[in-house]
């Protein structure tokens, strides 16, 4: 038995103290890794970014390439943010430190969206959006757009491509989802991203783009189709709402329309 004097080592308050140590310890290594890894997390979240855009525009295939491959490739882009509701240019925020999905969020940076006015089910849309550009002698070659919308278990994150006419789907991609492999899945499927090319995108000013289970025997109606996914009809619904929404006039349509008419499309 200890003298009452004597230190006692196994004491629940030493027990205690020396836990509390070791989670301090565990917390500053964790906290400082943490710190030293941002720098490679936020190049990585670039590089994933910037290798999306350039499948959209159909400059790279579903294959990874190189940091070096996809930073070459992307400079053929010029980023400018665009002020969704008038479609003008804008100089509001600095580019390298806008974040359009966390701006969506902010209530002095986007506006509530009316449950009828709200097809792809964002609720909230952001007042600035940013705009990829590849810009030829002809003028705009290929414009790249960031799409999102509500599938069957969550939103869908992607980019649309569009060519030079401003009218024709050039691409598209989605980057991240939580639709059900095999069924909803299937929007990361090369063979079905590839149906969008050529698809058309107004009639009469309006988007108009359908996801079918049949094509229509009119080459005219026909334009505007692309296959749904089989046995996924919410997600194939949430992908036309989405697509709709985005080049519409809440989304990206007054931009459109100002690019189409400074360059004559």
């Amino acid at each position: 038995m200890s003298d009452s004097g004597s230190y006692d080592k196994d004491s629940i308050g030493n027990i205690l103290l020396v836990a509390i140590l070791v989670c301090l310890v565990c917390s500053i290594l964790v906290a400082g890794t943490a710190v030293a890894l941002k720098p490679a997390q936020l190049a990585n979240k670039q590089l994933d970014i910037r290798q999306n855009i350039l499948r959209a525009a159909g400059l790279i295939g579903a294959d990874s390439q190189s940091a070096e491959q996809v930073n070459a490739l992307f400079e053929q882009f010029t980023i400018k943010l665009i002020e969704l509701e008038t479609g003008e240019y804008s100089e509001v925020v600095d580019l390298d430190k806008f974040d359009q999905l966390k701006s969506s969020k902010d209530p002095a940076m986007s506006i509530k969206l009316p449950s009828d006015k709200d097809p792809a089910t964002i609720r909230r849309l952001e007042k600035y959006a940013l705009v990829y550009l590849i810009e030829g002698e002809r003028g705009i070659e290929k414009v790249v757009l960031p799409v999102r919308g509500y599938g069957l278990w969550g939103t869908l994150y992607g980019y649309v491509a569009i060519d030079r006419d401003l009218d024709t789907i050039a691409g598209l991609t989605f980057y991240t989802h939580k639709e059900t492999p095999g069924l909803g899945g299937e929007v990361d499927n090369p063979d079905w991203k590839a149906l969008w090319s050529g698809v058309k995108i107004y009639s009469d000013g309006q988007p108009a783009i359908s996801l079918v289970k049949t094509r229509s025997s009119s080459e005219n109606i026909a334009a505007f189709e692309v296959d749904a996914l089989s046995g996924a009809s919410l997600t194939s619904r949430g992908v036309q709402n989405l697509m709709r929404f985005w080049l519409g006039d809440k989304g990206f349509g007054p931009f459109l329309k100002k690019l189409s008419g400074e360059s004559g499309a």
